[in-house]
């Protein structure tokens, strides 16, 4: 079947699916492969669940003249080339978004700010690989006037392959840091990778970035591109300051040399958002949101998913960063916690994972951090931590954690929990609450 024909049955479908227990009246189903699944198998299941076409490439699976079945030479290849070729279709003006750290939350945030003068479609939670783009892409509609795709990697040329499904008219790299080193090889290969969405735009020609004027490795890499600067700097597009940080973060952000000042309290916690909500308001101005509605959105703005949140219980103060952990936000999120306010603190970090032959030396540094600073109480999970020298308590795994609390029942503490996801430290908040 010709990529047209099927885009004409997409259009007749009320949505797209990959996912059998999913299955909308209506929709379209894609059979995708992974490690220990074949979607194509789960196909007539999804035809009896609702689904009016199912995409599958694997022939075996197609009843003889059942012409509910599209049988494509790869179905993944089909759901990226579909997206595509929707989005051309609809041109519409197409944000792209990546970064070691903080990309979600300045997405959320852009999708926030945008949102007040804008109809847009923005990726739902982290639906930023090979797969959640062309899914996001393929639900723009003609209302939409702005799309905001957000890009993850862990591979040299991950970000490539998005670009080329998304094919974005703007572009931003919240920061490169060290993170999935093991996929990467080095900081070196991280930074080519992000940068790979400016050789994008730059091939493109026409095309605008969005970028922190204070990031060095950004700056290297942005030749020949049109910048949209934010930062410190007084000249710059949107420029602004902390002023307060106990623990959410206020700011004040001002447009150019002569803009008038708005001051902004968010519910964000940690100085190192700072950026994050700059970009925010740059993108916003850039595309005509009205100063006082910026604001608006980015003091209503609230954290989810584990990132940055804080739960107040009847005895503890939590911050939960439990969604990711890398060296560089390991360490933002150490000294900010140094540097609030509060009058009792304790640390639960866990490890960082996808370092590779990095690992330990990136964990000692840590541990030195930790060493030399004047935390009331750390707790440190995970073998990569274990192996480090320090002396503070360790334990193997976050159930060893919860029986610990569930026997110490500490109280009194403002609480950092952070490390990455596979460590799972999300299970703690709950019994620290008891």
């Amino acid at each position: 079947m010709e990529l047209s024909a099927l885009y004409q049955i997409f259009l007749n479908c009320r949505s797209v699916t990959t996912d059998s227990r999913n299955c909308p009246a209506g929709s379209l189903f894609i059979a995708l492969k992974g490690d220990s699944f074949n979607g194509n198998a789960f196909a007539a299941g999804a035809l009896e669940a609702g689904c009016a076409f199912a995409v599958v490439d694997d022939e075996k699976y197609v009843p003889k003249g059942d012409s509910r079945y599209i049988l494509v030479p790869d179905s993944l290849q089909t759901l990226q080339q579909l997206a595509r070729y929707h989005r051309r279709q609809l041109n519409i003006p197409i944000i792209g978004i990546t970064g070691t750290n903080g990309k979600t939350t300045t997405k959320e945030l852009i999708a926030a700010v945008l949102s007040q003068s804008h109809t847009i479609l923005y990726t739902q939670g982290n639906l930023n690989n090979h797969i959640g783009v062309p899914l996001t892409l393929l639900r723009l509609r003609p209302e939409h006037e702005i799309g905001v795709i957000e890009m993850g990697a862990s591979h040299p040329g991950d970000i490539e392959e998005l670009v080329n499904i998304a094919e974005p008219d703007y572009g931003i790299i919240t920061n490169v840091g060290r993170a999935h080193l093991e996929g990467f090889g080095s900081f070196e290969g991280v930074v080519r990778t992000k940068g790979e969405l400016y050789d994008f735009l730059r091939k493109k020609g026409n095309a605008t970035i969005f970028i922190d004027h204070e990031n060095p490795y950004l700056n290297e890499i942005a030749g020949g591109l049109e910048r949209i600067e934010y930062g410190r700097g007084d000249d710059l597009y949107v420029n602004g300051y902390a002023t307060e940080n106990t623990p959410y973060l206020s700011l004040e952000w001002k447009a150019g040399k002569e803009g008038v000042l708005h001051p902004v309290r968010t519910q964000l916690i940690g100085e190192y958002n700072l950026s994050n909500v700059l970009a925010a308001v740059a993108i916003g101005r850039f595309f005509g949101v009205d100063d006082a509605r910026i604001d608006e959105a980015l003091e209503a703005y609230t954290p989810t998913n584990n990132r940055s949140q804080l739960k107040k219980t009847a005895y503890n103060t939590l911050i939960i960063d439990a969604y990711n952990a890398n060296p560089t936000s390991m360490m933002a999120a150490l000294e900010n916690f140094r540097n609030m306010k509060a009058s009792r603190k304790m640390l639960i970090l866990g490890d960082m994972r996808e370092l590779g032959s990095a690992s330990g030396a990136e964990h000692q540094k840590i541990a030195d951090y930790l060493s030399q600073s004047a935390f009331d109480k750390v707790w440190l999970v995970g073998e990569q931590f274990a192996a480090t020298r320090q002396s503070f308590r360790t334990f193997a795994n976050v159930e060893e954690v919860i029986k610990e609390i569930e026997m110490e029942h500490p109280s009194g503490y403002t609480i950092l929990i952070k490390g990455s996801n596979g460590v799972k430290l999300y299970k703690i908040a709950d019994c620290l609450g008891l």
